[in-house]
């Protein structure tokens, strides 16, 4: 069996982006890891205590809307939440597209093999708002998680920040999980790890 851990995302990070499609591709190429995704709101964290939680209007905050799509599609179409993430990941990232727009948000659930316009009808119920915000507030009261992509292992929680992208190749991906899994579970002492440069 492999590694249990959760791994926190919203759509609009680059770098969620990079970690969520290695973590992807290794599962879908049979990794043993058994993940939870987790929502988390960096709209909602740069928010001031006296400014209306996101959870209220998620159309008017970027990545909020496609967040709860995420949150319905993992809790009700399981099989289909790998590539309705990524689908979702690629219309921010790769097509530099709209996630406020529901037709942006639908049209990648469609890709996907969704009921796009179903998907977003549901997400707009209010259950996945508010388990949104359970989300949410767990990761920063537990883990003090402040951002995405934050792997969490029992009671650590990394940041991570990887520059590179898969590619298509699920090995380059698994290698590059475990070896985050490992500093993370086994090598806790190492806080902070980060080049002054980087190579272009």
């Amino acid at each position: 069996m492999g590694a249990s851990f959760e791994l926190t995302w919203d759509y609009l990070c680059p770098f969620a982006r990079n970690a969520h499609e290695h973590v992807a591709l290794a599962l879908q190429a049979g990794a043993g890891w058994e993940p939870r995704f987790r929502y988390f709101s960096l709209a909602q964290s740069h928010l001031g205590e006296a400014d209306t939680p996101v959870w209220e209007d998620p159309s008017g905050h970027p990545g909020v809307l496609a967040g709860l799509a995420g949150i319905v599609v993992r809790e009700q179409h399981p099989g289909e939440f790998l590539a309705a993430h990524l689908a979702l990941f690629s219309a921010r990232h790769d097509k530099g597209l709209d996630l406020r727009d529901p037709a942006v948000v639908a049209q990648a659930l469609d890709g996907a093999g969704l009921d796009g316009a179903q998907v977003l009808k549901e997400a707009l119920s209010g259950w996945p708002a508010e388990r949104a915000r359970a989300e949410h507030e767990e990761a920063v009261e537990r883990w003090d998680v402040f951002g995405v992509p934050t792997f969490v292992m029992g009671d650590k929680a990394v940041f991570v920040r990887l520059m590179h992208r898969p590619e298509g190749d699920a090995k380059v991906a698994e290698s590059t999980v475990e070896r985050v899994l490992d500093l993370a579970g086994g090598f806790p002492e190492l806080n902070e790890y980060k080049f002054t440069k980087i190579p272009r």
